[in-house]
């Protein structure tokens, strides 16, 4: 099938064309990445060469790419391709819901579509990802912007002795579902950004995501010097200068990528500060027509709205104001401010020569609206830029929050899909509707144990074929049976990785006991840079050779979506302890609730909005409050940890009835199931997105030169309460 490339001012969905024959399905289908949540379309693309489609990482492209037009299909084979088109096609012709909706178009440094496309590298990708599919469903008008990292952010292999290494295969974009985006001449349609005074051309990537599009801008351009052209290559490496010249690409570049194909835009949505640059771009515009400062920088608010995920000061990005204004000169020539007024923007204290300008105050500074990802970010937040509102309360500080969600029919794995389409009915509509999931207590506790039996064996045999490929030696002897606990996410120090084995002899005490044994299986990702994060890896690998723990520790490498999807789906137990209150939000472990598993969690990020004690267990005793050092606090969350395993987690699953169900995890199941799987959609998510941000456009009086009440406190005003654990 001939690949079109997109002209200028195409942004609405791609046309689904009527009499198409089988082989042009086929095509329409691997086209559009609605495929990434409806997995039966992938299984088709299986059916058809499973070896090229699982060595391009499960890309229907590539297999596409196998056929010809005169390609025949097996009678079974076309009818369910007619099927799948046909639901595809309905899908993108139904009625909007929103019909009114703000159109936004919303930027973010990484997506998480799909493992086939690996431009993410954590959960902020994970989220922006869903967040873009949810706009899709409920048709919300919604255009994502990022970069196109063709080298992504790596493949993860090991040495013998343990030690992690990275390598960066080039993604071409002709084997993947994106087309250059092109004038009505057929050329690709360029912007230019400024690096100092060097010009700098950008092109883009179109992807189709079910409604929604997604723009990725690349500065891979022979009309680039050479050693700008790799510029969006590799996400979160490269020296801080690199990071800087990515967030004016995507920033000020993709405001005039929308300017060249006339996608009009009523509210900008900044998720982290990475593209806060798109507010001094929107500012530029603003002053053109001669507006004084303040009547431009008040109409550049009245647009934006920023979403920050970083508990950590930190973390922020922040620059250099040498490197920033030189790096910025022709912008600042361009907005007509001296050096002083630039920095302002993103100084906590303007009148400060020697602080760096941090993207975050920029954010904050520049829209209308803020948030954070959970309650309890929401309130890290308010702490963290307090010094911004001297004259107010912490607690007054106008940062709200939005709780992050999951988009359920990309995590829900097939067995999944199928039991509760059978059990409770057309779920996908009633995805954040809690009397919907209350039919949960409608299931025999006999159905639902075999459910979870069932997702777990599937686990288990991924699990088994994975380690047969991966380059770890690793004994993987995993039981079908066993009590499974799971941890995948970025190695981050913070996340404390290996807080299982503080007591390695408590701990092979309790995986080897022969009436209730424990595994566990890791997945993750050390950042390159991160020498201690890399060692985590490795503490973790040497624990797995000890006696009574060697087969029942299990490291898959190469963490992507598809190993999170089998993860989340088939472990019982979803471990998650970062160091409070470091966890911004945190997605996984709302990714099992559908599954029937259970988490087992530090209170932080969204755990205590979703925690009432009866559908999971806490580690430690709540909100950090600076009581304890970091070696205190471990040791303390490490015993809370391992007294929640041996009294709460392994008598409650290996305890069973006359049946041989245990009727105490069979409720905690229930309760999991029916309360958290609609509390944290990324449904009820976006729809809180465009009703408290999006919608929302009046502004107050505030009391800084730079924020003019960027955000409307619309969370609780106290802290979530503290649990003991």
């Amino acid at each position: 099938m001939a690949r079109l490339h997109v002209a200028a001012r195409t942004i609405e969905p791609i046309p689904v064309l009527f009499f198409m024959n089988t082989y042009q399905k086929l095509g329409a289908l691997a086209e559009n990445l609605w495929w990434s949540w409806n997995p039966e379309v992938l299984d088709l693309f299986e059916r058809l060469d499973r070896t090229t489609f699982r060595n391009a990482g499960n890309n229907p492209i590539a297999v596409l790419q196998t056929l010809s037009p005169e390609t025949t299909f097996e009678d079974t084979l076309a009818s369910d391709i007619d099927t799948a088109h046909a639901a595809m096609t309905a899908y993108l012709e139904a009625p909007c819901p929103f019909p009114h909706a703000p159109r936004t178009s919303y930027f973010c440094m990484e997506f998480g579509i799909h493992e086939s496309l690996p431009i993410y590298a954590g959960g902020l990708g994970i989220l922006a990802g869903d967040h873009t599919k949810a706009a899709s469903d409920l048709c919300i008008p919604f255009t994502a912007i990022g970069l196109f990292l063709k080298q992504g952010y790596f493949e993860q292999h090991f040495t013998e002795d343990g030690w992690q290494q990275e390598r960066y295969p080039v993604l071409d974009p002709e084997n993947h579902p994106l087309e250059l985006v092109c004038g009505t001449d057929g050329k690709p349609i360029l912007v230019t950004v400024h690096f100092g005074n060097q010009p700098i051309r950008i092109q883009a990537w179109r992807a189709q995501v079910g409604r929604t599009t997604l723009y990725l801008l690349d500065t891979h351009l022979e009309d680039n010097p050479e050693e700008f052209r790799n510029i969006t290559a590799r996400l979160y490496q490269g020296e801080r200068r690199t990071r800087l010249q990515q967030e004016i690409v995507l920033g000020i570049g993709g405001v005039r990528l929308l300017r060249a194909l006339g996608v009009e835009t009523d509210v900008y949505h900044m998720n982290e500060g990475h593209c806060a640059f798109l507010s001094l771009e929107l500012l530029r515009e603003q002053l053109n027509p001669g507006k004084s400062r303040e009547e431009a920088v008040r109409a550049v608010r009245s647009q934006c709205v920023f979403t920050t995920h970083t508990p950590v000061i930190a973390g922020h990005d922040r620059f250099d104001p040498g490197m920033f204004l030189n790096e910025m000169s022709a912008h600042r020539e361009e907005l007509g401010h001296n050096e002083h007024d630039l920095m302002a923007y993103g100084r906590v204290d303007p009148d400060n020569p020697g602080e760096w300008f941090t993207m975050t105050v920029l954010g904050l500074n520049m829209s209308r609206r803020a948030n954070g990802v959970s309650q309890r970010n929401g309130h890290v937040a308010k702490r963290q830029w307090h010094p911004m509102f001297p004259d107010r309360r912490v607690q007054d500080v106008p940062i709200g929050a939005i709780t992050n969600g999951i988009h359920v029919a990309t995590w829900a794995a097939p067995v999944a899909r199928a039991f509760l389409n059978e059990k409770i009915g057309d779920w996908k509509k009633h995805t954040d509707d809690l009397h919907f999931w209350r039919g949960i207590d409608d299931i025999p506790d006999e159905v639902l144990w075999e459910y979870r039996n069932e997702l777990r064996r599937q686990l288990i045999r991924f699990a088994a074929e994975h380690v047969e490929k991966q380059s770890l030696s690793i004994s993987c002897e995993l039981d079908p049976d066993a009590l499974t606990l799971g941890f995948a996410r970025r190695f981050a120090t913070y996340k404390r990785a290996p807080l299982l084995f503080t007591d390695i002899e408590r701990t092979i005490a309790l995986f080897s006991n022969p009436d209730r044994p424990i595994q566990i299986i890791y997945a993750g990702k050390s950042h390159p840079e991160d020498e201690e994060g890399k060692q985590f890896i490795r503490q973790i690998l040497e624990a797995a050779q000890r006696p009574g723990l060697q087969g029942r520790v299990v490291f898959l490498e190469n963490y992507n979506m598809q190993i999170g999807r089998m993860l989340t789906s088939g472990c019982d137990v979803w471990l998650n302890n970062p160091r409070s209150p470091m966890e911004a939000s945190g997605t996984s472990g709302q990714k099992v609730a559908v599954h029937g598993g259970l988490n087992l969690s530090v209170l932080d990020g969204w755990w205590p909005e979703g925690y009432n004690g009866e559908n999971g267990w806490a580690i430690g005793h709540g909100y950090a409050d600076g009581s304890f050092d970091e070696a205190e606090l471990d040791r303390r969350d490490a015993e809370s940890l391992y007294r929640q395993l041996e009294q709460g987690v392994v008598p409650a699953f290996y305890e069973r009835d006359g049946r041989g169900v245990p009727a105490q995890w069979i409720g905690r199941m229930r309760a999991a199931m029916a309360e958290l799987t609609p509390r944290f959609s990324a449904i009820r998510m976006v729809k809180e997105y465009a009703g408290k941000m999006y919608f929302a456009t009046k502004e107050s009086d505030g009391d800084s030169p730079y924020i003019d009440n960027p955000a409307t406190t619309y969370a609780s005003s106290t802290p979530p309460a503290t649990t003991s654990a």
